[in-house]
């Protein structure tokens, strides 16, 4: 078994080893899963601040893991704007048992879902609470729900990089962050935020999605740049990151999303950034089996 020391010295991060949760010279402090939860790769959607269309991503990324027959799991970390199960057409409300929290699936790709708005009373009801009970919820949303066999549990973040972000690059075995932008200046200069954020916490970024790049003419089908000049290949430039994807501004999509029915959307236009994230952490799997047998 690999100290820290030597993992470091061969390049492999704790996050994306496959035996972190085992590894003696693991230094981070990850909640544990519930003990009915086998969860292969979490993987964290994020933005610097609000109004990118974030949640709408991570929806859309869940639903096209599921076309393409991956096991999925939505988390909604985004405790006090949560927007999930509205996307999904969710409604039930949720109950723990002794044996932890079971949760239900969207109609057409049976996705898991969970979040704080399946155990208000009316959905709009306001969650109103301080940093510290965010985050031992975001925990609970870890250890006291039974996930079961999943290939891909998304977790939306909250815009920023208060306490909730905090406390899932912490407390979660994430292994990878997506970062969503859109074109307007302010929020390519949050992204840079988000990114240093990722980095100074040690979780993987697998890349950029920018979302409300265009929006398709409806008779001519060329693309209207409504907030100027696409700005993601230089983000990605400047950051480092790789552009997985430039998403419209599809007046289709609000309408779905708005009905409850996201995943009827179909193309997402995430198909080749899931095969390329799938890709990557596969790899990054592979090589941590091999290194931890050498």
């Amino acid at each position: 078994m690999f100290t820290g020391e030597e993992c470091e010295k061969k390049g492999e991060s704790c996050n994306t080893c496959a035996e972190k949760q085992a590894c003696s010279g693991q230094t981070e402090t990850h909640a544990p899963a519930h003990k009915l939860s086998r969860v292969k790769h979490l993987v964290a959607v994020m933005s610097g601040k609000g109004g990118v269309g974030k949640s709408s991503v991570a929806a859309l990324l869940a639903a096209t893991l599921a076309r393409q027959g991956f096991r999925v799991g939505i988390l909604d970390a985004d405790i006090t704007g949560p927007s999930i199960p509205k996307l999904f057409g969710l409604k039930e409300r949720v109950d723990g048992t002794e044996f932890g929290v079971y949760i239900p699936k969207t109609r057409n790709l049976g996705i898991y879902v969970m979040s704080a708005n399946l155990f208000l009373e009316r959905e709009d009801d306001p969650v109103i609470w301080r940093g510290p009970i965010l985050s031992n919820v975001i925990k609970q949303f870890w250890t006291d729900v039974a996930w079961g066999q999943l290939d891909y549990l998304v977790i939306d973040l909250p815009p920023g990089t208060g306490d909730v972000p905090l406390t899932a690059m912490q407390s979660l075995p994430l292994d990878g962050m997506i970062v969503v932008s859109s074109p307007q200046d302010l929020a390519v200069m949050v992204v840079r935020k988000a990114v240093k954020m990722a980095e100074m916490m040690n979780v993987p970024l697998l890349g950029l999605v920018e979302n409300m790049t265009y929006i398709p003419c409806p008779d001519c089908n060329k693309k209207i740049f409504a907030f100027g000049p696409p700005q993601g290949e230089k983000v990605a430039a400047e950051t480092g990151l790789e552009l997985l994807a430039s998403l419209p501004l599809d007046p289709e999509l609000s309408r779905l999303g708005d009905a409850g029915r996201i995943e009827d959307y179909a193309p997402t236009g995430l198909e080749e950034a899931v095969r390329l994230i799938d890709e990557r952490l596969k790899s990054a799997s592979k090589t941590a089996r091999l290194l931890f047998k050498k």
